[in-house]
């Protein structure tokens, strides 16, 4: 549990495992200051180990997720002094370096403005909801600078051919609904949903095995530059650390899915994760089946009766 109070930052703790981690400068639409990314760093690296945190929310306070880089503290106030500004560039990759390769599951949430370098948070995040009315902007080429960082090859990447070169070039903006369709973000909502739909992206993963979830969204990340040899290596690798990991809380996700699923039928793996996914409480230690495995979905049933009719309707040859 993190009890330091920090002036750019607030983070927020709850019970069930999952952290907010909410920009709090509303004043400046939450620009990023050298300030805000060395506290940034110190909490997301502290959050990655600590026990009470099993998922990271990153959001901003007020009517912004972030307005970018704050162009007078993180530029103007850093010239000429080569040590500060290289700290401050240092510290400004939690945002890339840290949350792309993140040892938790990471969202953003897209509340307002996102302009700018905060497009690295957003992508860079493994998860991304915006409200529907949220505002997108690469407006860095109205005051003449590349996008700001690493965001020109994030977008290329992110976006298509056509969609990265217009905004990229045009600085226009577009909205929450318009950034799903792009795949910057997985869908938008309305403004009023938007901690709700979050929430409850979270705890859906929270429900899985977590060893198994960090190492797939890590086979996703790392995978998308390697060739298809070392891809295969790699997925080997990642799956004996599973058990690796699983081994040290008596578990065995591998074996224990296969056997729910075949020998117990106590759970539906196209709906529900394995009993004791999360915890560890299997059907063996306790863990009860789940009920959605006893029910047929509706429709298949409905189908399966039509069939029925019709044979039963049908001639004898």
């Amino acid at each position: 549990m993190l009890k330091k109070k920090y002036t750019c930052v607030k983070v927020d703790q709850q019970k069930d495992g999952i952290t907010w981690v909410i920009f709090n400068r509303p004043e400046k639409r939450n620009a990023m200051s050298p300030t805000f990314h060395a506290e940034m760093m110190e909490i997301l690296t502290l959050l990655e180990t600590d026990k009470d945190t099993k998922l990271v929310i990153i959001t901003g306070e007020g009517v912004s997720f972030s307005a970018g880089q704050d162009l007078k503290e993180f530029f103007r106030e850093t010239d000429g002094k080569p040590e500060v500004k290289a700290k401050a560039g240092n510290d400004s990759k939690w945002r890339s370096d840290k949350l792309w390769m993140y040892n938790k599951p990471t969202i953003s949430m897209i509340n307002g403005f996102c302009i700018g370098g905060a497009f690295t948070q957003c992508i860079c995040c493994d998860f991304s909801i915006a409200a529907d009315d949220a505002i997108f902007c690469l407006s860095e080429v109205n005051w003449g600078i590349l996008p700001g960082g690493m965001v020109s090859k994030m977008v290329t990447d992110t976006f298509n051919q056509r969609d990265a070169m217009f905004y990229a070039c045009t600085g226009r903006t577009f909205n929450g609904k318009e950034a799903a369709k792009m795949g910057m973000v997985n869908y938008s909502v309305p403004l009023k949903n938007l901690k709700k739909e979050t929430l409850k992206l979270a705890k859906e993963l929270l429900e899985k095995n977590p060893n198994v979830l960090v190492a797939t969204k890590h086979a996703i990340r790392s995978t998308q530059s390697m060739s298809w040899r070392s891809s295969a290596d790699y997925l080997a690798a990642k799956a004996a650390e599973i058990k690796i990991k699983d081994a040290a809380r008596g578990h065995d996700a591998y074996a224990e899915g296969i056997r729910q699923f075949i020998d117990e039928k106590a759970y539906r793996p196209v709906f529900s994760p394995y009993v004791g996914a999360a915890d560890g409480v299997t059907t063996a230690k306790g863990g009860k089946p789940r009920a959605s495995a006893a029910r047929k979905p509706k429709k298949a049933a409905a189908s399966r009766a039509s069939v029925k009719r019709i044979v039963k309707r049908s001639p004898a040859t």
